[in-house]
C-alpha cells in the first residue's frame, strides 16, 4: 500500500516493494493528476494505489477538479477501480481573503520565494473555514518554519497546521 503526496519528493518517499505494473500505476496516477489545469498552489491531491485500485484524497477549491481527478485517473492502463474521496471546499469570500495573504505572505517572503518558481509550487495553502493547513515539501527545517510562521501572521487566520514535509536529499 502506498499514499503520495503529488511532489517531486513522492517518489522518494513511497513505500518500498510492489510490482512493475503497480509502480507504473504510481507513476502515472501523479503524472495525471500533476497535470490537471487548475490544479494549483490552493489545492492538494493525495492518492494511494493497491494493486489496480486507487483511492484519491485531498481538497480542492473547484468541484470540477474532483471530477477532473477521477476522470484521468480512471483512464489509466490497469486502473480498475478508482474511489474518490476528494474533498471540495466550501465557497467562502473570507477563506478567498485568507488564501490570497497567506500566499503573499509565504511566497513573497524573500527566503521562500524560489518555491513559487515551479509550475505547481511544493507549498500548498489550504483554507478551510478560517484554518490554514500548508502541505508539500520544503527544503529544510528552516523554510518549513518561515512558512508556518508567516501564514500565522496573516489577520483573519484561527490557525495553522505545518505539515510540510522535509525534502530528503
Amino acid at each position: 500500500m502506498r499514499i503520495l503526496v503529488l511532489t517531486a519528493l513522492a517518489a522518494a518517499i513511497a513505500v518500498a516493494g510492489g510490482a512493475a505494473a503497480n509502480d507504473r500505476i504510481v507513476r502515472e496516477v501523479r503524472h495525471e493528476l500533476v497535470m490537471l489545469p487548475y490544479y494549483g498552489v490552493f489545492d492538494n491531491l493525495t492518492y494511494r494505489v493497491d494493486g489496480n485500485v486507487v483511492t484519491l484524497f485531498g481538497q480542492v477549491t473547484r468541484p470540477t477538479l474532483k471530477s477532473d481527478a477521477e476522470n484521468v485517473v480512471k483512464k489509466i492502463e490497469g486502473v480498475e477501480r478508482v474511489t474518490n474521496n476528494i474533498e471540495v471546499l466550501p465557497v467562502s469570500p473570507n477563506d478567498d481573503r485568507i488564501r490570497q495573504a497567506v500566499y503573499r505572505a509565504v511566497y513573497g517572503y524573500p527566503a521562500l520565494n524560489r518555491y513559487a518558481l515551479a509550475a505547481v509550487p511544493s507549498i500548498h495553502i489550504i483554507v478551510k473555514n478560517g484554518r490554514v493547513t500548508l502541505v508539500g515539501v520544503a527544503a529544510n527545517q528552516g523554510d518549513k518554519n518561515i512558512a508556518g510562521i508567516r501564514a500565522n501572521s496573516v489577520p483573519g487566520v484561527f490557525a495553522v497546521t505545518n505539515d510540510l514535509q522535509i525534502e530528503q536529499r
